[in-house]
């Protein structure tokens, strides 16, 4: 963060000062980070004090100033320096980011947290920092990820560690920005209408990303037709100066070149587009190929992560670095070199017996589970191989009326896929959708398995799995499954 004293934070976010005067607020200054998590905490940081589930935050404060913190942004007195956060009425509470928030006492540190962050954006946007936005129902963790890899070569790239993207990991990453800083990259996640106009409104992109529209959250939005409306916030804030990335295969997302006044820019797997991707082909461990076209350009691209669908992650990635400056040559050699860097996503690795484990179980909806079938299919069959391949599914969250027809259907794909095995993991109705879906779609019966929980699905893992399998994994976070897929990978088979 830039450097800034506790007199100026309390005056940007409107909070009084406590166990600390006027004098020395204006001399003491917050050199470090700015963290949530007291162990997090060093020399210079602020420490932010936050209800959670098993524990307040507010109850830290005093270790966290002994830790190197040299004040607490807070709720309410905490004994030590702190910057006391207005509090805010019950409508301006960020339900669903902070579920403890009984009191509101986690809304109204949230509220002075995202002013903090805008200022900071303010300031650093006005000195030559340029924010890249990504949004879209799937792939905005691997497309940040690409992002960060693509920008670096041009200067110092911030983003976001794994999936920060919501009303605490968004303001928190903008305020790992530093004058050093040249490129933000910037999740921009949504379960209500307006959420990501307001992520924008905190750190305003100069770019703007729009991957897709699926059905992730369609129990929150009610129908694609709203989620579409609502990713369509992110391009309409970007102003006429600046640009917007724009897949151009997915219609939804096409169709958004309508609603901003920034120049658009469309990629695509074919021509014709701005930026596209010439016969895409996929090696034996499922990472693409392709050649990339742009401005009557070209340059062979080797992706380093697996699965079909980054080819169009990588050419939004591609796109931005084309605009930023880069040659084709770097982006080329920055994407080839571009290996999973968000954990549980697509990270693809085999055990010292052969056999083959595919961990994506940090998140899913149909859209991405779809992708993670077709790579463990390939994967079994590529070169001609005839490898047993697993799929081990955990349930899809947040789908609402459509959950039990979509869990159904990703039962039946893993038939057309030819998939060998499917294990569903869960006791939920949506589960047993997956299972029966499976079993109804053709000749399966002890193909399809369903268990109660991880423990019953290792077991049953650990006595069939054999030298030479493949294992998907993937659900979404909220099942559990990442142990799950760590355990395999640490078992000597």
């Amino acid at each position: 963060m830039i450097e800034l004293s506790l007199a100026e934070i309390a005056e940007i976010v409107g909070g009084e000062l406590a166990d600390i005067d006027a004098a020395a607020a204006a001399r003491v200054v917050v050199t470090g980070a700015v963290e949530f998590d007291s162990r997090a905490i060093g020399p210079g940081s602020l420490f932010l004090a936050l209800p959670g589930a098993r524990s307040d935050g507010h109850d830290f404060a005093a270790a966290a100033v002994a830790a190197g913190a040299v004040a607490v942004l807070a709720a309410r007195p905490v004994g030590v320096p702190a910057i006391v956060a207005a509090p805010v009425g019950a409508g301006d509470r960020s339900a669903g980011v902070l579920e403890h928030d009984r009191d509101g006492s986690g809304a109204a540190v949230l509220a002075a947290l995202a002013a903090l962050a805008a200022e900071v954006a303010r300031r650093l946007t006005a000195d030559g920092l340029t924010i890249v936005g990504v949004t879209g129902s799937a792939g905005k963790t691997s497309t940040k990820d690409l992002l960060a890899a693509v920008l670096s070569p041009l200067g110092e790239v911030v983003a976001p560690p794994g999936s920060f993207n919501n009303e605490l990991g968004h303001p928190w990453t903008v305020l790992r920005a530093t004058p050093a800083t040249d490129y933000l990259i910037l999740e921009m996640s949504a379960r209500h209408p307006g959420n990501i106009a307001a992520l924008a409104e905190i750190a305003p992109p100069r770019i703007a990303v729009v991957l897709n529209v699926g059905t992730a959250h369609l129990g929150e939005f009610g129908s694609q037709e709203v989620i579409a409306a609502t990713k369509s916030e992110l391009p309409q804030a970007i102003p006429e100066t600046g640009v917007v990335v724009l897949n151009a295969d997915d219609s939804a997302v096409a169709a958004m070149a309508e609603v901003t006044a920034a120049r658009v820019v469309r990629v695509s797997r074919s021509a014709p587009a701005d930026v596209w991707a010439d016969q895409p082909t996929l090696d034996p461990m499922a990472r693409p190929r392709f050649t990339l076209h742009w401005d009557d350009r070209s340059v062979d691209v080797q992706l380093a992560v697996h699965g079909d669908h980054q080819v169009s992650n990588a050419l939004c990635a591609a796109a931005v670095a084309l605009e930023c400056g880069a040659t084709g040559e770097q982006v080329a050699a920055s994407l080839a070199a571009a290996g999973p860097a968000s954990p549980h996503r697509m990270a693809v690795a085999d055990r010292p017996d052969g056999v083959t484990v595919i961990n994506d179980a940090y998140n899913a909806n149909p859209d991405s589970m779809r992708a993670g079938l077709q790579a463990l299919a390939w994967i079994a069959r590529a070169g001609g191989a005839k490898r047993r391949s697993f799929a081990v599914l955990g349930e899809m969250a947040e789908l609402g009326e459509d959950a039990i027809t979509e869990h159904d259907r990703i039962g039946r794909l893993a038939v057309r896929l030819d998939v060998s095995r499917l294990v569903v993991v869960g006791t939920g109705r949506a589960m047993g959708a997956m299972h029966q879906g499976a079993v109804m779609e053709g000749s399966w019966g002890a193909e399809a398995t369903r268990v109660d929980d991880t423990r019953a699905a290792l077991a049953l893992l650990r006595a069939e799995l054999e030298p030479g399998d493949v294992v998907l994994v993937k659900a979404s976070n909220s099942a559990g499954l990442a142990v799950l897929a760590q355990t395999l990978l640490e078992d000597a088979g």
